[in-house]
Parts: C-alpha cells; structure tokens; sequence
C-alpha cells in the first residue's frame, strides 16, 4: 500500500498501490520533488491501484504542471478497466499518455 518512487537514466517511475486517494497526497508530493533531479519521463504505474478518485486526479494534474504541460512526458500505465474507465471519463486520455 502507498507511493513507491525512485529515478532512474532520467526516468522517474511512481507506483501506487492500493488506493490513491487523499490519504496518499503527502508520499505522493514527496515523490513529486524527484522531478527536480533530472526526469524527462515520469511513469506512473497504476497496476496495484485499487481506487482513485478526484484528489488523485488533481494530484495528477500537479504533476503534469511540474513538467509544464507536455503531454508526452508523462505515461500512465497499468490501468486496472475500471480506473482507466474514470481517467477517460475525466478527458486524461487527452491530457496524459495512457498505455
């Protein structure tokens, strides 16, 4: 259950795990300042991600601002149906990369 976040060659990978929601905000903030060593990708893996709801999205969008808008540079990936369901719903297929 949580955040885990590490970098590497450039390439800052966040896995959630379980829900992702507000109670995950500070983990998830922490693994945000990673973004200043360096990354040019972020990925976050959602493969373990249970729930997500509307903090979650806003912290998503936090994150695409920290890379200034480019959709290009974040992935998210690993989507269970029913998650992706909601990040479509909510236009992040046209914000985001989703695979």
């Amino acid at each position: 259950m949580g955040i885990d976040a590490r970098v590497d060659a450039g390439v800052l990978s966040i896995k959630i795990s379980g829900r992702f929601d507000f109670g995950v905000h500070n983990e998830f903030r922490e693994a945000t300042k990673l973004v200043e060593s360096g990354v040019k990708l972020i990925e976050v893996d959602l493969v373990g991600t249970e729930y997500l709801d509307s903090s979650a999205l806003g912290m998503l969008l936090v994150l695409r601002d920290k890379m200034a808008g480019d959709k290009s540079a974040i992935r998210i990936k690993n989507s269970r149906t029913e998650v992706k369901k909601i990040l479509e719903i909510a236009n992040f297929d046209k914000l985001f990369t989703l695979s």
